[in-house]
């Protein structure tokens, strides 16, 4: 099982590295490509979209057939079959069509994860495991930062990208072999997604799922490059370093969020200062944009250090799940997440290029980076009344 695990968080840091990639590769698909920074946006969007639409036959098939043939075959034949055809792209729609794919591959992945913690581990160190995954997966954030970008330039995007659908397909080769399903436990009622959907006490948390990862997951992910490179004027280099230093803040934001519920003895506490302070810091992006490339930088890190509350979020929503629906509700929960940060950055893209009409690049992100802190404050103000729960 150790082994399984493993295979699942190298699984999962690819997913980490597939949603953050575009931000590097952006300079070379424009030129190679045409693909705009709104095609980007919209690709970006659909991965996420993707993602999220997969949660709900991720958690049917997670307690039906478990953790091992569901997180095999996605990962094999989405995420190893839409890195290859990413590879071989022609234009934009290939572009767009891969990251769909791609994002249907990663779907199971880190549920397929939690789902053998709920299921075989003790709850009260459901969390702290929960940030440990993601923290260490997050190195695909880094990877896709000033390694991909080192890669690139020495040698080419599709052929480093063809390199990451042979490593892909291994890695769910790995899942396929060394993955065990854990034991359904005798007797166990039945239950469906209603079930779930008619608790009142979710409900809170699903919007703060819905709003927490968005912010740090469309400005890294996508928005950090176009802003350094046409605001600051930074090259390829510059910007690999800028993906890096706000990658590295999100693995350590993961790490810090993990355990932070035992430390402080509250979950809601720590989940309503971080996305509040995320919010303060876009609103200062609008407000009082920095003038220099070092200042932009130190912001975009606390986004993401801040911005890293994924995992307490998730471990909020789950101390309220039956355990016969644990696979059902760890989806639903993420669907909620994946889904906010794709509506976020499918939005984004139509937003800033009607921003950017007439205006200067730093007016245009402003208003767009404005616009991510309002929806966490309305988030916010919601998950304001969600009950606490501390296992």
């Amino acid at each position: 099982m150790r082994a399984g695990i493993a295979f699942l968080i190298v699984a999962y840091t690819l997913s980490q590295f597939y949603r953050a990639f575009l931000a590097v590769l952006a300079p070379a698909l424009e030129a190679d490509l045409g693909a705009t920074t709104e095609d980007l946006a919209r690709a970006s969007g659909l991965w996420f979209a993707a993602f999220a639409l997969m949660q709900l036959p991720v958690g049917w098939a997670l307690d039906t057939l478990g953790p091992r043939r569901t997180a095999s075959v996605l990962f094999l034949g989405g995420g190893a079959g839409g890195a290859a055809l990413f590879a071989m792209a022609q234009g934009p729609g290939a572009i767009t069509g891969a990251m769909i794919l791609i994002g249907i591959g990663c779907a199971p992945v880190l549920m397929s994860t939690y789902f053998i913690f709920a299921r075989t581990l003790p709850a009260a160190i459901f969390g702290t495991l929960a940030g440990l995954t993601v923290g260490v997966s997050s190195l695909g954030n880094i990877l896709s930062a000033a390694p991909m970008a080192w890669a690139v330039e020495v040698f080419g995007w599709r052929e480093t990208v063809a390199g990451f659908a042979v490593l892909t397909a291994l890695v769910g080769l790995g899942i396929a072999a060394l993955v065990r399903d854990p034991p359904k436990p005798q007797g166990e009622p039945r239950g469906s997604l209603f079930d779930l959907l008619k608790m009142p006490a979710l409900w809170p948390i699903l919007i703060a799922m819905f709003v927490c990862y968005a912010p740090a997951a469309g400005v890294r992910g996508l928005w950090i490059s176009p802003y350094v490179a046409e605001v600051h004027g930074a090259a390829l280099a510059q910007i690999g370093t800028a993906t890096l230093v706000m990658g590295l803040a999100m693995v350590t934001g993961n790490f810090v969020y993990g355990p932070i519920d035992r430390w402080v003895g509250s979950r809601k506490g720590p989940i309503m200062a971080g996305n509040l302070a995320v919010a303060v810091l876009l609103l200062f992006l609008w407000l009082f944009p920095p003038s220099g490339f070092t200042g932009a930088i130190v912001i975009f890190a606390l986004i993401g250090l801040f911005g890293a509350s994924y995992p307490i979020v998730i471990s909020h929503g789950r101390s309220f799940l039956p355990p016969h629906l644990t696979g059902r509700g760890v989806t639903l929960l993420n669907l909620f997440g994946m889904g906010g940060a794709g509506a976020m950055q499918f939005a984004s893209g139509p937003i800033y290029a009607g921003l950017a009409r007439g205006s200067s690049p730093a007016e245009a992100f402003g208003p767009l980076f404005a616009l991510f802190a309002l929806v966490i404050l309305i988030g916010m103000a919601v998950y304001a009344f969600a009950r606490d729960r501390v296992d």
